[in-house]
């Protein structure tokens, strides 16, 4: 049996480490077999040599973030664990980011994982930015908050947010209403993000003005779109043509960001995906930037990421 001892500073250190019911600290436990034990203003940690040199750096570098300011939560210890099996923990230290923008209900948006950091800040430094991977990496949502922040900053005067209304395998048939109740199925997703970074009253009252529109892809033919930052999500699902009549409607002072899953294609057999043309023919065009996302950048529950490495695994196996 091998033990290795850790000072902590303070025992607000050590309460926000361990987490509610000692919740992070188990996680650390059963990942890697050993016991963490608290006393005075140590931490002991007992198991196998090679179990305790990873745990160790796990909790310190967890500290570390705990002293930026940070707030843990099962996903980000367990995205720790990850980046220090994979011996990626110097890069942790990365994880402290800005606040993107603070939500209606007070809390602050920040990137969680690497991939997220990196897919922000080619926001910020492009003018067209392609965000391409698995369900739950916080493409759309990372999106709207980079839009908002920069709405909020006077950087643009508009948001416009649009997505192909394409049925996801399923036929939804005739929908009641107006043209608006129409596609607003469609639009929920975008709905949802604006909700939670404006309020509802906030959203309301900018839609009015005509400083925040949620569209269909159709209706931005024939448009030019000036001091707008303009986000295309669910683009797996346009067409080639559908993506060059969209990419060509940018304006001056103008931002654009493209979000898709290119393993979740709802388009009719034998059509080709705008978003896979796009990203290999834009490739080497200037103040263009495509962030891939993987597995690994997925903040929803842990269960999202061991459902996309089982049916990738599978999909690898095919084409094999």
């Amino acid at each position: 049996m091998f033990e290795q001892t850790i000072n902590i500073d303070r025992m607000e250190q050590a309460a926000a480490l361990f987490g509610t019911f000692d919740e992070n600290i188990k996680l650390i436990q059963n990942e890697y077999m050993v016991s963490v034990v608290c006393r005075d203003s140590e931490l002991k940690v007992s198991g196998e040599p090679e179990n305790v040199s990873r745990a160790a750096r796990v909790i310190e570098s967890l500290l570390n973030l705990i002293n930026k300011g940070e707030a843990l939560s099962e996903q980000n210890v367990r995205y720790c664990m990850s980046l220090v099996n994979d011996g990626n923990e110097q890069r942790i230290e990365q994880l402290a980011g800005d606040c993107i923008c603070i939500t209606s209900k007070g809390r602050p948006v920040k990137p969680k994982t690497l991939g997220q950091k990196g897919y922000c800040s080619a926001i910020k430094n492009n003018t067209i930015t392609f965000g391409v991977g698995p369900a739950g990496t916080g493409k759309t949502y990372l999106a709207v908050a980079m839009a908002v922040a920069a709405f909020r900053a006077r950087e643009i005067n508009r948001i416009i947010l649009t997505r192909p209304a394409v049925e996801a395998g399923e036929k939804l048939g005739f929908l009641p209403g107006d043209l608006q109740s129409k596609v607003d199925p469609y639009l929920r997703p975008l709905y949802d993000a604006l909700f939670d970074m404006l309020g509802a009253e906030t959203y309301q009252k900018y839609v009015e003005r005509g400083n925040i529109e949620v569209a269909p892809l159709a209706y931005m033919r024939g448009r030019t779109l000036d001091d707008s930052f303009i986000i295309l999500d669910e683009a797996q699902n346009t067409t080639p043509e559908q993506m060059k009549m969209f990419l060509t409607r940018l304006g001056f002072n103008s931002k654009m960001v493209i979000t898709g899953d290119i393993t979740q294609i709802d388009l009719p057999g034998g059509i080709r995906s705008g978003l896979k043309d796009a990203v290999r023919i834009l490739k080497d065009v200037e103040d263009i930037e495509t962030v891939m996302f993987s597995a690994k950048d997925v903040v929803r529950n842990r269960l999202v990421q061991d459902i996309i490495k089982a049916y990738d695994s599978i999909n690898g196996k095919k084409q094999r």
